[in-house]
C-alpha cells in the first residue's frame, strides 16, 4: 500500500448490531490490522428522529465483546465501561459546521444550488466508473429518468444533510483510503464518487463484500435470530470462535484452514481472497468453531466464562472452593456446549447431595427394583476404596469388577451410578465427575439412589 490504510466502520445506531455489520466491521478490522493501518469507528447518528442511545450501546457492547479496537476517536473515554480502544467513536452529528462549510463550497463551485426549499447536488451527466477491489469495475449508467433530471437533494428542506453527503465529507476529511462495506451499497456509489469528484479530490478505495445468507439461500432479515450480534452473546458463544467464522463468510485462506486464531487471521487477511459469491450462514459451522475454540481455551479464562454463566443461570458457585469448581467444570470443556448450556450439565456439583432431582424418564430406566441390588452392590465396592484412592481409574475398575461378578454389563451400572450422582442420563465422564464430587459426595448420592 502506497499511502497508509486508513478505513472505518460506520454503522447508524437505530436498532441493534446486525451480523453483516460485525462482519464488515471486522474485514475493514482486519485489512488495518494487516497492512499496520488505522481502523475508525464513526457513528452515523444525522437521522435523529430514528437514533437512540440504546442502540449506541449495544453497537458498542458487540464491538468490545468482539474485540475489535478502534484507533481515534475522542479523547473522553466512554463512562459504561473501559474503551477497548481508549477512546470513544466518533459521532457525525457533531460537525455540522463542517457539512455546511463544504456545501458552501458546493455552490462557489456550481456543483449545488437551492430549490424548493432544498438543496441539490449538480449530478454529472455521465456514467459514472466505479473501480471495485472486489466485484471490479462496475459502469454506473443512467436510469431514463436520470437522463432527464439526475441530481439529488444533498440538504432537505428541513436543514439536514442527507446521509450520502455527510458519508463522502466525513470520509474526506478523515482521509479515508479504502471503504470497505456490503455489496448492498454498492448501487449508492456512484453518488459519492461523483461528490469526491465534485470536492477535487480522489475517492477512496472501494471494495464490497458479499451478502451473508440464510442457510436456505434466503436475505437475512432482522427478524432471524442468527442476525443479531446479542444473542450470540447471549447463547455463550466464544468471541473468538465468532470471529474465526464471521472472517469464513465471504473470505478464505489460501490453504483452506478453517481454525485460525485472531492473530492468524491479521497475518493472513486480505481483500484478494474476498469471493464474489453471497455468504449462506452455517450454524453447526459456527458450533464446530466454538467448540474448538473452548477446548484450546486458557484454563482460568474457561472457567472465568463459566462461573459467568452459571451465575446468570442462577447458579452461585461461591461457596465451593476455586478448586473444585475449576476441576468441576473442566469435565464440561470437551463436552460441546454452548456456555449457555452449562448449567444444565454441570449445576449438580454445586447442589447439595440430598437436593438432587431426578429426572423422570433417568429415574424410571435406571433406578428402577431391578437396578437397586446391583446398585447396591456398586456402593459397597465405592465404599472400600479409601479417601486417598478415591480417583477415576480406582472407580472405573471397581464399577467393572462389580458388573463382573454380578454376570451384567457395565452398562447396566453406569447408567444408575450417573443418575444417582447428577439426576440426569447424560453428563461429564461418569468416572471423572465422582472424582470431583470427592468420596463422601458420590456415596451419600449413590446411597440415597439406593
Amino acid at each position: 500500500m502506497s499511502n497508509p490504510v486508513r478505513v472505518r466502520f460506520a454503522p447508524s445506531p437505530t436498532g441493534y448490531l446486525h451480523i453483516g455489520g460485525a462482519r464488515t466491521a471486522l474485514f475493514n478490522w482486519l485489512f488495518a490490522r494487516h497492512h499496520g493501518g488505522k481502523f475508525i469507528l464513526r457513528i452515523e447518528d444525522t437521522d435523529t428522529a430514528r437514533n437512540s442511545q440504546a442502540a449506541i450501546d449495544v453497537i458498542l457492547q458487540g464491538m468490545r465483546w468482539i474485540g475489535l479496537d478502534w484507533d481515534e476517536g475522542p479523547a473522553t473515554p466512554d463512562p459504561k465501561g473501559p474503551s477497548i480502544g481508549d477512546r470513544g467513536p466518533y459521532f457525525q452529528s457533531q460537525r455540522n459546521d463542517l457539512y455546511f462549510r463544504r456545501i458552501a463550497e458546493l455552490r462557489d463551485r456550481g456543483m449545488a444550488y437551492d430549490k424548493d426549499g432544498a438543496v441539490f447536488f449538480r449530478m454529472t451527466r455521465e456514467p459514472v466508473l466505479i473501480p471495485d477491489m472486489i466485484v471490479g469495475d462496475v459502469r454506473r449508467e443512467l436510469t431514463d429518468r436520470e437522463q432527464v433530471d439526475p441530481d439529488w437533494v444533498i440538504v432537505r428542506s428541513d436543514g439536514q444533510p442527507v446521509f450520502h453527503l455527510v458519508n463522502v465529507i466525513y470520509d474526506l476529511e478523515m482521509g479515508i483510503t479504502h471503504v470497505i462495506r456490503g455489496e448492498d451499497h454498492l448501487s449508492n456509489t456512484a453518488k459519492h464518487i461523483a461528490l469526491f469528484n465534485a470536492f477535487g479530490v480522489p475517492a477512496p478505495r472501494y471494495a464490497h463484500i458479499p451478502l451473508i445468507l440464510n442457510p436456505d439461500g434466503s436475505k437475512m432479515s432482522k427478524r432471524d435470530r442468527g442476525a443479531i450480534v446479542t444473542n450470540y452473546i447471549d447463547d455463550g458463544f466464544t468471541p473468538d470462535a465468532v470471529v474465526n467464522y464471521l472472517s469464513l463468510l465471504g473470505w478464505s485462506p489460501a490453504d483452506g484452514q478453517e481454525f485460525l486464531s485472531v492473530a492468524e487471521l491479521v497475518q493472513r487477511f486480505d481483500l484478494d481472497r474476498v469471493n464474489r459469491s453471497p455468504a449462506r450462514f452455517d450454524d453447526k459451522k459456527l458450533e464446530a468453531l466454538h467448540f474448538e475454540h473452548t477446548r484450546r481455551m486458557a484454563p482460568d479464562h474457561f472457567v472465568r466464562t463459566g462461573v459467568h454463566y452459571l451465575a446468570q443461570s442462577g447458579v452461585d458457585t461461591s461457596a465451593f472452593p476455586a478448586a473444585y469448581t475449576a476441576a468441576a467444570l473442566e469435565t464440561a470443556r470437551d463436552k460441546g456446549r454452548l456456555f449457555k448450556d452449562l448449567a444444565g450439565f454441570v449445576d449438580f456439583y454445586f447442589k447439595a447431595d440430598d437436593a438432587i432431582a431426578y429426572e423422570p424418564e433417568a429415574a424410571a430406566k435406571a433406578l428402577g427394583t431391578a437396578q437397586r441390588e446391583p446398585l447396591a452392590k456398586l456402593l459397597a465396592a465405592y465404599e472400600a476404596i479409601p479417601a486417598d484412592a478415591f480417583n477415576a481409574a480406582a472407580l472405573e475398575a471397581a464399577l467393572k469388577a462389580t458388573a463382573a461378578a454380578a454376570g451384567i454389563k457395565a452398562g447396566a451400572l453406569t447408567q444408575p451410578a450417573r443418575v444417582a450422582c447428577t439426576g440426569r442420563l447424560v453428563g461429564p465422564s461418569l468416572y471423572h465427575l465422582m472424582e470431583v464430587l470427592g468420596r463422601d459426595r458420590t456415596l451419600a448420592r449413590v446411597r440415597r439412589a439406593v
